[in-house]
């Protein structure tokens, strides 16, 4: 294969092809021409201003049903802070229980199980069961090697408390979790003390689905289990009347894209009763004293969303909800399966003239238990590593938006890239804060390693083109070395792409 073949794999004219041979093996595709549809006229601006959206993982898309009607909610109401009993606070109030009661309907969470608290994100949720969690020497904090950093920064409130912190790790090539570790380190736990497993129900680094089933696996041990949803519900659906974790963290926007800054915890009632919190707020309390120096914190899910909840933004996690049901998850998690496997085999089929593979794929190569986030690196024709920075930067030229580095997520990275325990070390043994480029810079150059990586991801308005021309971006790395990537390498096509 020439360079010039290479580079013109996937050329605007043979779109059209590569759609129909597309949709030949993924017949239930056509099934979703509703989001077609809706790519058409709700997400017209991608198309109209040449986007390529990839970064779905990181925060989806609105709709503009959903901004045209919270606009004209709030332009044909008065809605006033929902702590007092005047009109206009309880026109507020109304809208904010509304809301609540949407979540537990889309969840499939009873109310009388369950207890929706509204916080400013998924780490606003993590972090309020970290610092009230009853951590103790005695107690264990378990969780996987991919979990998020606000999953990891629990870490620091059970090792202030004494409780051990263990990690479990997740194996390469499809870094998915080992059963059999998983067993013996939750076999550890002391049913006496509090004990916490954390994980993600499907990880933001390689898109692993860990089985839902672990929940009652580590419950039945003597567990509380905390799970992660924040990557998994904007393609799946989260049915806790059927799984049972005794917290949930979410972010709305990552779901549907608007608001931004407003997320829930759902905790199930028997677990929220063990919490004990450090401090109160205004909003928390029914009841607090100077002179007594004392306070009651409330029974409800006020005792836990500090200070006044974000009531203007609220209604819009209603009207948020009800357009993805209107959509159905199941439809949007189909046509994201159907993409991310073309997308998987495409990339995992690209080599250089030599035969040696353009890119790394960290995480499994097919979609089995996985969601729509492909993690990978690409590499020159002599197996150099291109630094990632680069590929952010030729996307950028190219309207990609894609996202590069650690994610968040350093325990999935350091696994992928084979970085041992010692170079971990190498970043925090001197006094002098590393940044992340330094270390990756030291990693690279000492260690032919990197900490960081390229990743795609697709959601509820992507659509074939959108793929098709990522894939036209990538195969233009195709037998080109290192130092030959300092300028544009990949102009994308100019044609509409709703018909994808």
């Amino acid at each position: 294969m020439t360079a010039l073949i290479a580079a013109d794999l996937y050329p605007p004219e043979g779109f059209a092809a590569a759609r129909a041979a597309f949709l030949q093996r993924n017949p239930a595709y056509a099934a979703t021409s509703r989001l077609r549809e809706l790519r058409a006229t709700e997400y017209a601006r991608l198309d109209q201003q040449g986007h390529i959206y990839l970064d779905y993982t990181g925060g989806s898309l609105y709709a503009e049903e959903q901004v045209r009607r919270h606009g004209d909610l709030l332009r044909q109401h008065v809605f006033g802070n929902p702590h007092s009993v005047n009109p206009t606070s309880m026109a507020a109030t109304r809208l904010v229980d509304q809301a609540r009661a949407y979540v537990y309907d889309f969840f499939r969470a009873s109310p009388e199980e369950y207890t929706a608290i509204f916080t400013p994100n998924a780490s606003g949720a993590l972090k309020l069961v970290g610092e009230a969690y009853p951590f103790c020497a005695g107690g264990r904090y378990l969780l996987t090697f991919d979990n998020h950093n606000s999953v990891n920064g629990i870490r620091e409130f059970a090792q202030a408390k004494g409780a051990a912190v263990h990690y479990l790790p997740v194996v390469p090539p499809d870094l998915r979790i080992s059963q059999e570790r998983l067993a013996e380190l939750l076999d550890r736990a002391d049913p006496a003390f509090a004990n916490l497993f954390a994980f993600p129900a499907q990880s933001n680094f390689s898109g692993v689905q860990h089985p839902l089933d672990l929940i009652e696996h580590a419950q039945a041990r003597g567990w509380d289990v905390f799970l992660d949803a924040a990557a998994f519900t904007p393609t799946n659906r989260l049915d806790l009347s059927r799984w049972k974790p005794d917290f949930v963290s979410l972010s709305f926007y990552k779901i549907f894209g608007y608001p931004t800054g407003v997320g829930c915890l759902l905790a199930r009632k028997d677990a929220l009763k063990k919490l004990r919190r450090p401090w109160f707020a205004g909003g928390t309390i029914t009841m607090a004293s100077v002179q007594g120096c004392s306070h009651h914190l409330a029974d409800s899910e006020a005792a836990y969303e500090d200070g006044t909840v974000d009531y203007l933004n609220l209604p819009a996690i209603k009207i948020g909800l009800e357009y993805i049901d209107s959509i159905g998850v199941d439809l949007i998690h189909d046509r994201v399966a159907a993409l991310t496997g073309w997308l998987l085999e495409e990339l995992a089929a690209l080599r250089h003239s030599n035969g040696l593979p353009l890119v790394r794929i960290y995480g499994p190569t097919d979609t089995t238990d996985r969601g729509g986030t492909i993690a990978f690196n690409f590499y020159d024709p002599e197996a150099e590593l291109v630094d990632f920075h680069m590929v952010e930067q030729l996307a950028n030229q190219a309207q990609i938006s894609l996202r590069t580095g650690c994610f968040c997520n350093p325990g999935a990275g350091e696994v992928a890239h084979g970085l041992t325990e010692a170079e971990m070390r190498e970043a925090f043994q001197d006094e002098q804060r590393m940044t992340l480029d330094q270390f990756q810079s030291i990693l690279q150059q000492k260690h032919k390693k990197s900490a960081g990586a390229v990743r795609v991801s697709l959601g509820i308005a992507s659509n074939f083109a959108d793929v098709y021309h990522f894939m036209a971006f990538a195969a233009s790395f195709l037998d080109k070395r290192v130092g030959e990537l300092r300028m544009p390498c990949f102009i994308p096509p100019c044609q509409k792409t709703a018909q994808g």
